[in-house]
């Protein structure tokens, strides 16, 4: 599960882009990919079908899943302190329980350091 701040933006394209070029050695590997921002479902769907994402895009617009998850708050971005989306991924076995939490990562190479992590 990764959480990114805005569908169609540059970097959350790219990352999106590179779980979708990767999805089918993930779920190889036995993982699932689903992605959770806070943009309405509207929004989503036409970021889904312009990119050809062929995993789920979930809205959080009250952003309460991002909090519980952590993946909403203070974070720093073009040197100002802001609230916003914390580009977050995490792992979760099949009984709910976290294997992996990474915050704060990059969207660009993101995709292949969490395969390397997770030697898939």
């Amino acid at each position: 599960m990764y959480f990114y701040p805005a569908a169609s933006t540059p970097g959350c394209t790219k990352e999106a882009c590179d779980f979708r070029d990767n999805l089918a050695e993930l779920n190889e590997a036995g993982l699932d990919v689903v992605g959770i921002s806070p943009d309405k479902p509207e929004k989503l769907a036409k970021f889904r079908d312009k990119e050809g994402l062929t995993f789920p895009l979930l809205s959080d617009p009250d952003r309460s899943v991002l909090e519980a998850w952590g993946a909403y708050g203070e974070k720093t971005m073009y040197g100002k302190t802001v609230q916003g989306v914390i580009r977050s991924t995490f792992v979760v076995d099949e009984k709910g329980k976290i294997e992996v939490a990474q915050y704060n990562i990059r969207a660009t190479g993101h995709v292949a350091k969490l395969r390397r992590d997770l030697s898939v």
